[in-house]
């Protein structure tokens, strides 16, 4: 045991203090070696110094540190935030400072969700971007930090979203392919407006009114889009790239996750900041609410919508996160994403103002084609009477299924009969 303490010891820098046990396994005693995660990072191999000896664990092999990872373990183990860092290159007027102030009052009073709310806003200033990190202030003059570059898309830094649609479920073959930069809030709005006109619009009746439902809530794909934005990793020169496949959103967010964060603690709600000049400049332009909030409230969201709860993958290099478009059942069984079989055109129940959930729908939709197959020549107002709805949604429903050729109607108007197509 002490020559283990030792070994570790002696190799490593800064200095690493294992917990070293023993235990009992099967009769037979074991020395059990724990070493807690650091702060004081990066640790690295003594003989190698720290160009050469730093390794990560990256998707369950060991490789050395490259050196966006070296500045990255910097960062975490000064304890300091990138975004705060000052912008080499990037000089700033005063113009272009209040410019910024101006742009950010306005993203604040258009996110607004009441008038209350709007009403609250007040102006950002100097001060405020001082105490933010955005600007930092030397001998009087206000220079600009990285969090500034990144936010009005100047000083070089090639910050951008790029968005892409695809045929099937890889990115073997194109469909459309965008690349937004600019400030960041700009890059949200075109981002988001992307993903909405390529994924399926379609409609639910509540009472007399129709109304546009999409697939996938709106609120979840523009909340994860700000989330990628706030935390992802900007010294990671890759981009956020917002995927649209046939069967999925994915959303990849560059950098590894922040030290002492997992993916079981973000589901759960544990906030940890990466750019913390960013997370303050987001909340006061009410791009987010309460820190660590989004991710949870995103996963309600989703799953209300009648959806599989989003997927995360990664974490040690980038972070993905997916949601599926197709519906699931009550048995969680995936259903297509096309037509009425994902939900994309609702029906109601006959009872004003209620929406009927995919679930509820599809079950009607079923009983309706049952009802018809026994007897395939009766009238909208039997069908409806059978299943207890009004006979205007079952005017509908019919509507629906003649549209996506499950009905056939043969026969005259008088004396129709109906084929279900299967």
């Amino acid at each position: 045991m002490d020559a283990i303490a030792n070994a570790v010891s002696d190799s490593c820098e800064p200095a690493i203090i294992p917990d070293i046990t023993l235990q009992t396994v099967d009769g037979k005693t074991v020395i059990v070696v724990e070493v807690s995660e650091g702060r004081q990072r990066p640790y690295y191999i003594k003989t190698l110094g720290r160009d050469g000896g730093v390794y990560v664990r990256v998707a369950g092999t060991t490789r050395l540190a490259d050196e966006y990872m070296m500045k990255e373990l910097l960062f975490e183990g000064s304890n300091r935030y990138y975004d705060q860092a000052l912008c080499t290159g990037l000089n700033v007027t005063d113009e272009d400072i209040d410019a910024l102030c101006k742009a950010m009052k306005e993203q604040a009073v258009r996110n607004a969700r009441t008038e209350e709310q709007k009403a609250s806003i007040k102006d950002v200033g100097r001060q405020q971007l001082r105490s933010w990190g955005i600007l930092i202030e030397r001998d009087g003059k206000d220079y600009p930090s990285n969090a500034f570059a990144i936010l009005t898309g100047n000083g070089g830094l090639h910050v951008a979203t790029q968005c892409g649609v695809f045929k099937g479920t890889t990115k073997a073959v194109f469909v459309d392919r965008r690349e937004y930069t600019g400030p960041l809030w700009e890059q949200i709005d075109e981002a988001f407006q992307f993903v909405l006109r390529n994924i399926h619009l379609g409609a639910t009746i509540v009472g007399i009114y129709r109304q546009d439902v999409y697939e996938i809530p709106p609120d979840a794909i523009r909340e994860l889009i700000i989330n990628a934005m706030v935390h992802r990793s900007y010294l990671d020169h890759g981009t956020i790239q917002v995927a649209v496949y046939d069967n999925r959103l994915e959303i990849t967010s560059p950098g590894k996750l922040p030290m002492g964060q997992t993916m079981e603690r973000m589901k759960e709600g544990y906030s940890k900041i990466r750019n913390e000049a960013l997370a303050h400049a987001f909340a006061y332009m009410n791009l987010i609410e309460h820190w660590g909030s989004g991710i949870p409230r995103i996963i309600d969201k989703v799953k209300a919508s009648g959806l599989r709860e989003p997927e995360f993958i990664g974490g040690e290099v980038d972070l993905r996160i997916n949601i599926y478009r197709g519906q699931i059942d009550n048995n969680n069984a995936m259903i297509n994403a096309s037509g009425v079989e994902n939900g994309t055109i609702g029906v109601n129940d006959g009872t004003d103002g209620d929406e009927v959930p995919f679930n509820k729908e599809q079950t009607q939709l079923e009983k309706l084609l049952q009802i018809i197959e026994k007897n395939p020549s009766a009238t909208q107002a039997y069908y409806a009477e059978e299943m207890g709805i009004s006979k205007r949604t079952v005017s509908r429903m019919f509507a629906s299924l003649q549209e996506k050729g499950r009905l056939v109607q043969s026969g005259t108007k008088r004396k129709s009969n109906w084929k279900i197509i299967r």
